[in-house]
Parts: C-alpha cells; structure tokens; sequence
C-alpha cells in the first residue's frame, strides 16, 4: 500500500544557484467603514471585519463576503 505524497514547502539551499523564492506580502488590513475597490463588484464600503481574514462588504446592491488573500480588493 502506498502513501499519498504530502504538499510540503521546498527549503531554499544556501548552495543553490537558485535565488530563493520571494517572500509573501502581508496581507492588506480593512476597518470598518473603509471605502474599498473590486474588479468585479466595483465600489463599495466595508461593513464588518472577521479576524482579518475575511471582510463584509456593501457594494450598494449586494453584500459580499470576501476572504484572504484580497486580489481582488483595494482600499481607496
């Protein structure tokens, strides 16, 4: 019986002739009443914050949840 391969992160060698791979940027922070941007909905405010991994947002004719990472989103 076989084992299904694990996802495991690759460690960078000091050796390598290889650059190591670039950090991950942190993740933007919304508050509550910002005004914020999406590429899909458009403009909108933010109405509620869950532990900043996930933002309530009112964009007018919709409220939409949208979790981390925010690619989509841009605060104004």
């Amino acid at each position: 019986m076989m084992k299904a391969p694990r996802a495991v992160t690759r460690r960078h060698l000091p050796t390598s002739p290889f650059k190591p791979p670039p950090a991950a940027p942190p993740v933007e922070q919304f508050a509550v009443d910002d005004r914020v941007s999406h590429d899909k909905y458009g403009l909108g405010r933010v109405i509620g914050v869950v532990e900043d991994t996930t933002v309530l947002v009112d964009f007018g004719t919709q409220k939409v949840r949208i979790s981390a990472p925010f690619a989509k989103l841009c605060k104004l």
